[in-house]
C-alpha cells in the first residue's frame, strides 16, 4: 500500500501568514500550492485572527490536508510580538483541530536545518533551496509563502528519504483591506 497524503504548512504571522501544500505519494512529493495572506490593512488584532482562522479553514476545505505543520513562534526581544504570533499560530491550529487534522509544530531552526542543512539559514537561502528542490520557476515576492512550504516539507522530511518531482503550481496572494 502506497502512503498518500497532503500536508499543509503554515508560517503564522499577524501581518503576513504564509502557507504551502505538498502532496506525498509514497517516497515522492510535489508542490500543490503556496501563497500568503496579507493582514496589514486590518486594524484590530481580533479581526486579523478571524481572517487567519477563516483562511486556514478555507485551505483545509479546498485541499483536504491530512496533517498540519506549523512553525512555532520564536522568542525575540519583544514579548508583545511573540504573544501575537502565538495567537496567530493558535487560531491556525484551531482551524485544523476543528476538522480533526493532526498538528505538528517545528521550530524555525529545525525547519531551516531540514531544508538547507543549516539552522541559521536566511529566508532567502530557504527559498532558494526550495526553488531548486521542488523546481519552482520563480521565488515569490513574499518569502512567507516559502516559509509555509518549508514547514510542510520539514514535516515530511523528518519521516525518511524522499524524491522531489517537478510540478506546476500557482501562487495565491490574498489581501484584506
Amino acid at each position: 500500500m502506497i502512503n498518500e497524503k497532503i500536508i499543509l504548512g503554515i508560517d503564522p504571522g499577524t501581518t503576513i501568514m504564509g502557507y504551502g501544500l505538498i502532496h506525498v505519494h509514497g517516497k515522492k512529493f510535489e508542490l500543490i500550492n503556496m501563497g500568503v495572506l496579507h493582514l496589514s490593512k486590518l486594524k484590530s488584532h481580533e479581526l486579523k485572527l478571524k481572517k487567519i482562522f477563516d483562511r486556514t479553514l478555507q485551505l483545509i476545505e479546498e485541499y483536504k490536508p491530512d496533517e498540519l505543520a506549523v512553525e512555532a513562534p520564536f522568542f525575540g526581544k519583544n514579548v508583545q510580538s511573540m504573544l501575537k504570533l502565538g495567537r496567530a499560530q493558535g487560531v491556525a491550529m484551531s482551524a485544523a483541530l476543528h476538522r480533526d487534522i493532526p498538528i505538528f509544530e517545528y521550530s524555525p531552526k529545525k525547519i531551516k536545518m531540514s531544508i538547507t542543512g543549516s539552522g541559521n539559514a536566511s529566508k532567502e537561502q530557504v527559498a532558494s533551496m526550495l526553488k531548486s528542490l521542488m523546481n519552482i520557476k520563480e521565488i515569490p515576492k513574499h518569502l512567507d509563502a516559502t516559509d509555509g512550504l518549508a514547514a510542510a516539507l520539514c514535516h515530511q522530511l523528518s519521516k525518511g528519504k524522499f524524491i522531489f518531482i517537478k510540478n506546476l503550481f500557482w501562487l495565491e496572494i490574498i489581501y484584506y483591506r
